[in-house]
């Protein structure tokens, strides 16, 4: 037996590795938080390749061998998950105050909170079902770029669809039932929970990428584990959000992009914010579970099926859904098995009343549902005293569906921003309808017009790029067809001007050339799992095809407003350390006058106000010079990223129109 002093902190290679397993935030961030001061230095480095020396024993524990004398050993629980601190020990002679342990956790996985079962939901349907919301969530963030539809703590089942009504307006997370409750007091426990995750969101901001190692993150951790028994469920979400994309940068993980991660910064501090400012509501405060309510007797239609695919392995199906009424539901699937799950699924039995029917059949047909439950995003509960009966599907072109391709696209857009402004971290974006007509293709994606009267070019981007769905392969075989006219339903990116990912297409009635579609198909095509053949087009080519267009000017790319987008990004990545040196290689006022030229003034002088914190070095009494405090950086990067956030928001409802 040795000290951590004298034993080797790189990890021997095994003869079988496996995967780390799964760990509870609160069992890292207590391992971290009793290193030493000099082992926490040596930290980042001890991680680094304890995941590939790995090794997993026959009864499900892993170990990590350090050296001769140091073995490191992690004993899940029944779910795979390394949940309390004995579960994971060492045999150094400094366990468990060890550099090998901490380093071991460090490497895994962080799990996702532990939720309560839903009385109301039978085991097996609700681990399916609500202990996957967040995995199932992540798939919508693949045509949500932040990451917004993950935003929900606790809310997650890939509900993008809101419960209002078609053509209402009504905002993310509308409930059916009437009005939501009045907001909640924050007790003194959740303002100091909030305090403290504010602060220390602030100080991983200024750290950046670069610095933001594990002792950083573990900061965030057990702030966030503060927050959780706090009843701020929705900050916790967030801040395991910003852990898990500083690990994914520093670890160069071809999953990562900057923008995903500046907005979860973004969404962190604002929601950090608010609550320890003592004024955020029940949509800031979140709830650990979904809420299910009363559906009484429901009749619903299948509108299309939707691929689940996460980043941490997660994949199924959701069944976008109608109500005569205009309301919008969902069914979801979503389990463990990532690619071949999300393939299998679209042909899986729907879980729900006991209906003898998969989603393949539900996205084409419906649901007389009785004693439905109804969470506020529109999921279908299955409970058990939820009965189903099938009922003939309805084509698009019959209510309440006809209803979706009846508005013009760029209002619907338009009422989406607006909901967003009034809830920044909502639900993604609802699904809509329009008919267009092919221009051909641009890359990967497809441009289009939409059938109306000066009509901006739309560009439609596969909704889920993985090459194993068929998403991207049909959007090809559309292209190979210009002048083609077709139904496309989808969701809006509300972060690239005037782009539509299209779920699901079909024919446009009483068009020569359009789709010609199998008869079982009732006039609609899935993306993700219908592969169109070429006996589905019109033979020929149009009667009078699109003319060939270039690309129209870009409003949100050509706009300065990247300048500001590049100095948030920089600080994201290289700390408060990188904004200042931005600003002193270049005259701030001077750098941000295209801003102003262009109207938008009030991001320059964000810009500058940000640069100009970022390069405050306060002195001390005796004129030594001091570490500045992240708060006020922390609170001019937000306030910069909000505006930025807002008039992007703007620039794409016009590219839309």
């Amino acid at each position: 037996m040795s000290t951590e002093t004298n034993t080797d902190t790189e990890p021997s290679a095994e003869s079988s590795t496996g995967p780390l397993p799964p760990v509870a935030p609160e069992v890292l961030a207590e391992a971290v938080e009793n290193l030493t001061g000099r082992l926490r230095k040596k930290l980042d480095a001890a991680i680094e390749g304890c995941a590939a020396g790995a090794a997993r024993a026959d009864d499900g524990s892993v170990t990590v061998r350090f050296g001769e004398d140091a073995l490191v050993t992690l004993r899940p629980g029944p779910a795979g998950t390394v949940t309390a601190a004995e579960q994971a020990v060492c045999t150094c002679l400094l366990a468990p105050r060890c550099l090998h342990r901490a380093a071991v956790l460090g490497a895994a996985p962080l799990a996702d909170p532990d939720r309560p079962p839903h009385p109301d939901v039978d085991a097996d349907a609700d681990a399916d079902a609500d202990a996957d919301a967040d995995a199932a969530s992540a798939s919508a963030s693949a045509s949500v770029p932040d990451g917004r539809a993950e935003s929900q703590a606790g809310v997650g089942a890939v509900g993008p669809s809101s419960a209002g009504r078609v053509g209402s307006g009504a905002g993310p997370g509308a409930s059916p039932d009437g009005p939501e409750p009045a907001a909640e007091v924050l007790t003194a426990a959740r303002l100091r929970a909030a305090a403290a995750l504010w602060q220390a969101a602030a100080e991983a901001l200024a750290a950046g990428v670069t610095a933001g190692g594990a002792v950083v993150q573990a900061e965030l951790l057990r702030a966030a584990h503060t927050a959780r028994l706090a009843g701020l469920p929705r900050a916790e979400a967030a801040a395991l959000r910003v852990v898990r994309g500083l690990r994914a940068a520093r670890e160069r993980s071809g999953a990562h992009r900057l923008g995903d991660l500046t907005g979860a910064f973004r969404e962190l501090l604002h929601i950090a914010g608010l609550l320890a400012s003592g004024t955020a509501g029940p949509a800031l405060t979140g709830t650990v579970r979904r809420a299910y309510r009363p559906g009484g007797s429901l009749r619903v239609y299948g509108l299309c099926r939707e691929p689940v695919l996460s980043a941490t392995g997660y994949g199924g199906v959701v069944t976008h859904l109608l109500a005569p009424d205009g309301a919008r539901h969902s069914v979801s699937d979503v389990r463990p098995g990532g690619l071949a799950r999300a393939r299998g699924a679209g042909s899986a039995s729907v879980a729900l009343g006991g209906a003898a029917l998969d989603h393949a059949g539900l996205a084409r047909g419906g649901l007389r549902i009785a004693g439905a439950t109804v969470s506020a995003d529109g999921r279908l509960g299955a409970g058990r005293g939820v009965q189903a009966t099938p009922l003939r599907g309805i084509p698009w072109t019959e209510e309440p569906a006809a209803a979706l391709f009846a508005r013009p696209a760029a209002e619907a857009v338009a009422a989406q921003l607006a909901d967003r402004d009034t809830d920044p971290d909502g639900a993604a974006p609802a699904l809509l309808g329009c008919e267009v007509t092919v221009v051909g293709a641009a890359g990967e994606d497809l441009l289009v017009r939409e059938v109306r009267a000066d009509a901006p070019l739309l560009r439609l981007r596969a909704a889920h790029p993985h090459p194993e769905l068929p998403h991207t392969a049909n959007l090809r075989r559309i292209a190979a067809h210009p002048g083609l006219v077709l139904r496309v339903l989808g969701r809006p990116d509300l972060d690239r001007a005037a782009t539509l990912r299209p779920l699901a297409v079909g024919p446009v009635p009483g068009a020569e050339y359009t789709l010609r579609l199998p008869e079982e198909w009732l006039g609609r095509a899935d993306l993700g799992y219908d592969l169109l053949q070429g006996s589905h087009f019109p033979p020929g080519t149009a009667a009078a095809p699109a003319a060939p267009a270039a690309e129209g000017p870009d409003l949100l790319a050509d706009s300065p407003l990247w300048r500001v987008r590049r100095l948030l990004e920089s600080g994201v990545a290289g700390g408060r350390r990188a904004v200042a040196e931005a600003a002193r290689a270049a005259e701030p006022v001077t750098a941000y006058r295209p801003l102003r030229r262009a109207g938008f003034t009030a991001a320059a002088e964000l810009a500058v106000a940000l640069a100009a914190e970022a390069d405050r070095r306060p002195r001390d009494p005796f004129g030594r010079l001091k570490d500045p405090s992240p708060d006020g950086y922390a609170r001019a990067w937000l306030a910069a990223s909000t505006h930025l956030a807002a008039a992007e928001r703007y620039l794409v409802a016009a590219s839309w129109s």
